[in-house]
């Protein structure tokens, strides 16, 4: 596995190394001791999430304000663009957010540290997503930032408003949101 450091360095794209033959593929998908050496530090995860969507929806941006989330993430069917926003207040690359493109194809992961928010939209027709959370969901502490906020300004690759859960439409400005110090 190829860990590469981000624009902003916690959050790791990772690139798993592939096998495959005119039969198909293997490549091992997660492993517990490669994983911690490259994110520095140890990790535990404790639930796994599958999502599937069809072309243009938009998830996120989510966190927890309260057992927060790291998320590895990945796409098992078609493509998405995946989004972290860094949102711990004392970080130098505080509001900054990377994206990367995650697809069946690629095979690419994204880590997405605790302390930060989350989305992705589908960019395929449908697409299947999953990731392994290091904190239990806790809906009573989940919070969403607007997709579209003016001073986060993501590029998101849609040429159309997303289609967006009623939670999702009702996200908050960035300037308003409970963040992490």
């Amino acid at each position: 596995m190829k860990a590469i450091p981000q624009a902003i360095p916690e959050v790791l794209l990772l690139e798993p190394r592939v096998f495959g033959d005119e039969r198909g593929f293997f490549y091992e998908s997660f492993n517990h001791r490669q994983f911690e050496e490259a994110v520095g530090r140890s990790v535990s995860f404790v639930q796994d999430n599958h999502s599937r969507s069809v072309k243009n929806v938009l998830r996120g941006l989510h966190y927890q304000v309260q057992q927060p989330q790291g998320k590895l993430v990945r796409v098992v069917q078609g493509e998405v663009f995946d989004v972290a926003v860094d949102i711990r207040r004392s970080s130098p690359t505080f509001s900054q957010w990377v994206g990367a493109i995650l697809s069946a194809k690629n095979k690419h992961q994204l880590w997405v540290p605790e302390g930060f928010a989350h989305g992705f939209v589908v960019l395929s027709e449908t697409a299947e997503f999953l990731y392994k959370t290091t904190n239990y969901y806790a809906p009573e502490h989940e919070r969403s930032i607007i997709w579209n906020d003016l001073d986060l300004a993501i590029e998101w690759p849609v040429d159309i408003k997303p289609s967006l859960s009623a939670k999702d439409s009702a996200g908050s400005a960035f300037r308003d949101a409970e963040v992490f110090d």
